[in-house]
């Protein structure tokens, strides 16, 4: 499968984030495993159960629609293949939404198995996608954008969506 759109094009369509995912993905169904089924330790009863389950669907719907407007919402391929920072749409809110909005779902289906235990997971979760971001494509990205990423970086949050800080002019 061929990684870029056109000749040229300076960053792959798909960078780390599928090795990153597949980790955040395996840690949380570790954790479902071993916390709700082996060990059978912090399972909340009623009516915790009925709120763990309302919120975590509620938290799915949100970090799908995070990724839905990052990944096909956002025209992001179209920047990817003429080497152009994406700023503005969900990507003036969060820096990675893909990731952030798979992150949030996870979080939802954490949720769903109302385990006090299993709380640590989005904790992890965001510690595995943070490290492995810092350390692999914000280097990118500032090799290729330079001073616009660095600045970009200041007012926009790396996984956590939220309006964006003022830039001063």
């Amino acid at each position: 499968m061929k990684n870029f759109i056109k000749e040229g094009q300076k960053l792959p369509l798909f960078g780390i984030g599928p090795y990153m995912i597949s980790g955040m993905v395996i840690v949380t169904i570790l954790g479902i495993i071993f916390l709700g089924h082996v060990f059978k330790i912090g399972i909340l009863g009623f009516p915790w159960v009925l709120i763990f389950r309302i919120i975590g669907a509620l938290i799915i719907i949100l970090g799908a629609f995070v990724w839905f407007k990052g990944a096909l919402g956002s025209g992001m391929d179209k920047n990817i293949s003429e080497n152009r920072l994406k700023k503005d749409g969900i990507y003036a809110w969060v820096r990675n939404p893909m990731y952030s909005g798979i992150w949030i779902t996870l979080i939802g289906v954490t949720l769903m198995w109302h385990n006090v235990w299993m709380l640590i997971l989005p904790v992890i979760n965001w510690l595995i996608m943070t490290l492995v971001l810092i350390n692999t494509e914000e280097k990118w990205l500032i090799k290729l954008y330079g001073d616009e990423y660095a600045e970009y970086k200041k007012h926009v949050n790396r996984c956590i969506p939220f309006f964006p800080r003022k830039r001063n002019k």
